[in-house]
């Protein structure tokens, strides 16, 4: 999965990254927009294909081995990784974490979000989506050089012990830029000072998973999709971001 070396970046490759997360970042604010409501997965994933594509870009999933969709769209107890499918409809009060990245010029950039379907979502739920997005602005904002991976995982870790959910430690981040996974793994749990130390020129995808609940996880027959062994919900966001010797550089 996580391809050779860490390899750092150099402002021209960042900016190059930039350009490939621009694509996914103005596909999001397109799905922000869209009534999902009675579309199958499968048709949001036609949509995210033929969106990357108009942009002359390519969908960096389907980059990967045995792979053949543009995007994972993961439903409810889905927790990630869920494949499209024709048979899976979006009903109003439905969340469905989108993960999607874009190849342009040969940079890679990797993101994900999760939306509420309809108007009837409960407040538990919508409290999960918003408890998610913060949650990955708090790991990006310990993005500095100097810190470690370690960083990020012990304010996470800090913010969620004052909330009803926690984080799923099965799903980590990684590297990304020049391939959709790189060197090094970037957990989103820990304690200051330990994992890596990071250092200007990384890109790196951050990507917590939180749910209600337990943290048990099971699989489907697919082989691809994971799934909440309680059944209670979980949301994900993630950005492509790059450590500067000026902070935390989102490219997503």
């Amino acid at each position: 999965m996580f391809q050779g070396p860490l390899r750092l970046k150099t402002e021209d490759d960042i900016k190059r990254i930039g350009d490939s997360g621009a694509i996914i970042r103005e596909l999001f604010k397109e799905l922000r927009s869209l009534n999902l409501e009675g579309l199958s997965t499968w048709e949001v994933d036609s949509f995210i294909d033929d969106f990357i594509l108009k942009k002359r870009a390519r969908p960096a999933f389907k980059t990967l081995p045995d792979y053949t969709f543009a995007s994972c769209l993961s439903v409810n107890e889905e927790i990630v990784h869920g494949i499209p499918s024709k048979k899976r409809k979006l009903a109003s009060s439905d969340i469905v974490s989108i993960d999607c990245g874009a190849v342009l010029h040969g940079y890679f950039s990797d993101a994900c979000i999760t939306l509420a379907v309809g108007k009837e979502i409960t407040q538990e739920h919508q409290n999960l989506i918003d408890t998610a997005e913060k949650s990955l602005m708090i790991c990006i904002d310990q993005l500095h050089v100097g810190n470690t991976t370690g960083c990020l995982g012990a304010a996470l870790g800090d913010f969620l012990s004052a909330t009803p959910f926690k984080i799923m430690h099965q799903f980590t981040g990684h590297g990304v830029g020049f391939a959709l996974h790189e060197t090094p793994i970037v957990p989103h749990y820990g304690a200051k000072e330990t994992g890596i130390r990071l250092q200007e020129g990384m890109v790196l995808a951050i990507e917590p998973v939180i749910k209600d609940g337990t943290t048990a996880v099971c699989f489907k027959k697919d082989g691809w999709t994971a799934v909440a062994e309680d059944n209670k919900y979980s949301a994900q966001f993630e950005h492509t971001v790059a450590v500067t010797k000026d902070g935390p550089l989102v490219l997503t």
